[in-house]
This record gives C-alpha cells, sequence and structure tokens, in this order.
C-alpha cells in the first residue's frame, strides 16, 4: 500500500474532487481520505507528475516533506472537531494537536505559523467563527448556545471575538442581509506550497 500526503485536503467535497481527479486518470485506488490518498501500488514518474498538475488546478499539491503533512494534520483535525457540531475539548488544544501529529506542540506552532501566515490559535478561531456564521444564518440556535458550543466561557466573550474578526456582533450578523461566509477550506494559506521543500 502507498500513501500520498495531500496538501489542503479539508472536507468532503475536498475528497469528491481528488476521488474524480483519479477515477478521470483511470487510476484504482483503495481510498481518499482528507490529508491522503492510499493506492494498491505508486504511480510512474511520468503519470504522478499529471496526478500533481491535476492536483494543483484544484488548489490542492502533493506533501513533499514530513513538515507539510504535519501542518495538514493539524488543519483536518481541528476541522474534524466541528463535525460533532459542539466543541468538546476535554483537553487542551496543544495536547491534542501534539498527541494527534505525535510531534511537539512548539514545533507544530512554528510550523504552522509559518507556512500558514497565522497562528494555530487563530486559525482555530476563524475556524470557530465561521461555523457560528454559518449557525447564525441558519437559525439553528440562539447566540446563547452558539457560545456554548463553541466552547466559549462567556456570551460576552464570544460577541467581542465575532466582532474583532467580522466587524459585527453576532446579532448584527443574524440581522444582515448579506450574509458573508467562508468555506472552512478556505480559511488556511496556500503558503503551504512553497514551504521547506
Amino acid at each position: 500500500m502507498v500513501t500520498i500526503p495531500i496538501t489542503n485536503m479539508v472536507c468532503p467535497r475536498c475528497i469528491m474532487a481528488v476521488e474524480a481527479v483519479l477515477n478521470d486518470m483511470g487510476v484504482t485506488y483503495s481510498q481518499v481520505k482528507l490529508g491522503a490518498v492510499l493506492l494498491p501500488e505508486g504511480f510512474s514518474p511520468d503519470r504522478l507528475r499529471k496526478f500533481e498538475n491535476r492536483l494543483s488546478e484544484l488548489g490542492f499539491s502533493i506533501a513533499k516533506s514530513r513538515d507539510m503533512v504535519w501542518v495538514e494534520t493539524v488543519k483536518f483535525t481541528l476541522i474534524q472537531l466541528f463535525d460533532n457540531e459542539s466543541l468538546e475539548l476535554n483537553v487542551p488544544l496543544s495536547i491534542l494537536l501534539s498527541e494527534k501529529v505525535n510531534a511537539d506542540y512548539s514545533r507544530l506552532s512554528q510550523l504552522f505559523s509559518n507556512s500558514q501566515g497565522k497562528t494555530i490559535e487563530q486559525y482555530f478561531i476563524d475556524l470557530k467563527i465561521e461555523k457560528a456564521k454559518e449557525w447564525l444564518s441558519l437559525e439553528l440556535y440562539n447566540i446563547s448556545q452558539i457560545a456554548w458550543k463553541l466552547g466559549y466561557g462567556s456570551v460576552q466573550y464570544f460577541s467581542a471575538q465575532f466582532k474583532k474578526v467580522t466587524g459585527q456582533t453576532p446579532s448584527e450578523y443574524k440581522k444582515s442581509s448579506k450574509k458573508d461566509r467562508k468555506s472552512l477550506d478556505s480559511l488556511g494559506s496556500n503558503k503551504a506550497d512553497n514551504f521547506l521543500e
């Protein structure tokens, strides 16, 4: 089994896009998951180049270093925390990520900042705010419930952070006719493509 690590894969839509490329190329694969493609056997050099070019057209690339794989693992680990619709962080983020990636958190933090142009903490805040915007837009929960679900200690702290990031309070955003939202996979930087190769 050959594993090819892929950068910028952070959502089910990304998995479908990579599967479509592989199917279009007639490649037999065992599995496509967030951050990786599992193949029964490797690509020839020409076919690998073609695959890389096709990935590049979609905003993905093959992770060519361990450090790039670590950064991608941090990204999709954080995004997966939102799959349950409630953040249940029983351990600090630093411990969770260190254990998941099997690397020192200070090293992860430095690598992430260098490649993404923001800290892990800022990236996590951006993810939480985008999730809050989704819930506000769909009117699934009230502001207090959203603050609690996203792990904020108080509604006031959540509201202050929301306003700092968006320029609006959650109430103003909810009432706004134009609800600017970003996909979770667009929150990271593409600087990683040139990172530590």
